[in-house]
């Protein structure tokens, strides 16, 4: 894709990821400059808020790292994901505690007030991704739902319902 297909503010992401890459001054002869792959990609991931193809790419030719390398390693990591995630993540937890304290029902009440489906795309308004996660390791707290790294333990249904309409009156929707 040409510079000149991208947005302004997709110009302004690349250009910090570029400085940010600039700034750990690899040498592109040293093999050992794969050792930083994982620190370029979650700060990659912090800029565009995920990894698709085009900035994927761009790594790998800034890194120069084959893309299947790139590719990879985005694939193998849990923590990295190719699509959009809303603003506000929720992941509700199905461990063995969690589920049999009653999170499936949490997380059912999540889909069908957010009209999404857990593991996929976000909300309409860019808002909320929902996610089952098999652990957390907070289960002394089961069933836990998790919204951008702070826990909520104890939920139940109505709870979680509770934590969304707080989120969105923050937000003014």
């Amino acid at each position: 894709m040409c510079d000149k297909d991208l947005s302004e503010a997709a110009k302004t992401k690349f250009a910090e990821l570029d400085s940010f890459i600039a700034g750990l001054d690899l040498d592109l002869a040293d093999p050992r400059r794969r050792g930083r792959l994982i620190q370029v990609l979650h700060r990659a991931q912090h800029i565009f808020g995920y990894l698709p193809r085009i900035v994927q790419q761009h790594v790998a030719k800034k890194m120069s790292i084959p893309e299947s390398a790139v590719s990879g390693v985005v694939s193998f990591y849990n923590y990295f994901t190719t699509k959009p995630k809303g603003k506000y993540v929720i992941d509700v937890c199905l461990g063995t505690a969690c589920y049999v304290k009653g999170s499936e029902g949490v997380l059912r009440e999540l889909e069908r007030v957010l009209g999404v489906k857990a593991d996929t795309d976000p909300t309409a308004d860019g808002l909320f991704s929902v996610n089952a996660l098999r652990c957390v390791g907070a289960c002394g707290l089961a069933p836990v739902m998790v919204v951008n790294g702070k826990v909520y333990g104890k939920m139940t249904p109505a709870k979680a319902v509770e934590v969304v309409n707080e989120i969105k009156a923050q937000e003014g929707k």
